[in-house]
């Protein structure tokens, strides 16, 4: 029998995933760290680059290798163990920072701080899903959009602490108000009573959009059985690669297309962030309405027309539009991925799978600005990479009409809801 009450607000549990996702989100604040530890320090600007990269393939990694961990012993749990982690490698940068010694600055704002990144952006994603069965898209919308919105809180908190104090001092503080904020957050969050559907829902509605929209309830390990989790796997790397690899050269690239002052570019970038975090919780609202895989196919085809078009538009005004629309798809594709995890595979370890597609990212970070370097330094241009880039979108928007043909079969066919690989096509 249904029950519609609960000891815990779900609004409040999503108030909770947005404070943990916000305060992991600072990662996309990193640039500002760039300049000062390279003029204290004397580290390369290369050297302290890497802490991003390690830091963001560490996150993918974790998110791999621990979802099981978050399925085993909860979001709470989980959360705090993300609090602990990331708030620890944050101070350990301050430490390693004060003592000048940059391998333990990469061992723990990257690693240690880069797992607490991963268990942190999992941990109250499926807790998330269970508790909006409604609006799946807007509930992981809203966590996400924290995470990418992040860098905005981070940046000017960051710059005034590193001038009015120092370099050391600004990660002591940031890394304690992270652990706080993630604590609080993670000590409201819980999974719903069993069997709880929202008040107001129509409890026979809920079960039969579930049984139609989720083609099949399995665990972590029967979902890597499938072609559609390769398939998702394969869009998501490409969607990230594409978006990580604009952030990526953002500026130069604005100043070398357009022939943009570098103010005028530094601005544009600096709204990209806003963007990012627009999408997220736009897209994957949408995405409750017009469906997931509509929605990637959206995400695909926009960008390869985008991507197209760049090199060829001189006027800053269209230029800087073209990636606003970008970076959108960009944010997007996160934030509706947990939501599709829960429509492709259903619920029962969302988490783990999450985790798994996530190494995308973790690849993609690498893959992206790579790219682009080895390009432009090739060729002296951008023309070329942003080519490559839409094919490989191309190859994006033929990978979501593949899953779409997947779901179809499964549909017609008998998914299973009993947690066999039934659902396995």
């Amino acid at each position: 029998m249904p029950q519609t009450t609960a000891s815990k607000n779900r609004w409040l549990i999503a108030l909770s995933a947005v404070a943990i996702h916000v305060s992991i989100g600072s990662i996309y604040a990193y640039s500002v760290y760039q300049n000062p530890l390279n003029e204290t320090q004397g580290w390369a600007i290369s050297d302290v680059t890497l802490g991003f990269t390690v830091a963001i393939f560490m996150l993918g990694m974790a998110a791999a290798f621990l979802g099981t961990f978050v399925e085993k012993y909860g979001p709470r749990v989980s959360g705090l163990a993300s609090a602990v982690l990331f708030g620890l490698g944050t101070v350990g940068a301050g430490l390693s920072v004060q003592l000048g010694n940059y391998p333990l600055f990469l061992a723990t704002y990257g690693v240690v701080g880069g797992v607490g990144l991963g268990i942190g952006y999992i941990a109250p994603i499926s807790t998330l899903v269970q508790w909006f069965p409604d609006r799946r898209g807007l509930a992981t919308g809203m966590a996400v959009m924290g995470f990418g919105a992040g860098a905005l809180i981070t940046s000017p908190v960051a710059a005034f602490l590193m001038e009015a104090t120092s370099v050391p001092t600004a990660f002591y503080v940031l890394g304690a108000s992270y652990f706080l904020f993630m604590a609080a957050g993670a000590s409201y969050l819980q999974k719903p009573p069993e069997g709880w559907v929202p008040e107001g829902a129509d409890p026979d509605a809920l079960e039969d959009e579930e049984e139609g929209g989720d083609l099949a309830q399995l665990r972590a390990r029967e979902s890597l059985r499938t072609p559609r989790f390769y398939l998702l796997w394969l869009m998501m790397f490409i969607n990230v690669s594409a978006g990580i690899m604009l952030l990526s050269v953002a500026s130069n690239m604005t100043q070398a297309i357009t022939g943009a002052t570098a103010a005028t570019a530094a601005s544009i970038v600096g709204v990209t962030g806003l963007f990012n975090g627009l999408g997220r919780i736009g897209w994957a609202s949408g995405s409750d309405y017009i469906g997931r895989t509509n929605t990637y196919t959206l995400f695909f085809a926009i960008q390869v027309v985008a991507f197209a078009l760049l090199p060829r538009v001189t006027n800053v005004t269209i230029f800087a539009v073209l990636l606003f629309l970008i970076i959108t798809c960009y944010g997007g594709g996160f934030a509706c991925l947990p939501a599709y995890i829960g429509d492709l595979f259903g619920t029962k370890e969302l988490s783990a799978i999450h985790g798994y597609l996530l190494t995308a990212w973790a690849l993609a970070g690498v893959a992206g600005p790579s790219l682009v370097a080895y390009v432009v330094e090739s060729t002296g241009n951008y023309t070329t990479a942003f080519y490559v880039v839409a094919g490989a979108l191309a190859v994006g928007f033929l990978a979501t009409v593949a899953l779409r043909l997947k779901i179809r079969r499964v549909r017609d066919g008998t998914p299973s809801t009993s947690g066999t690989p039934a659902g396995q096509d």
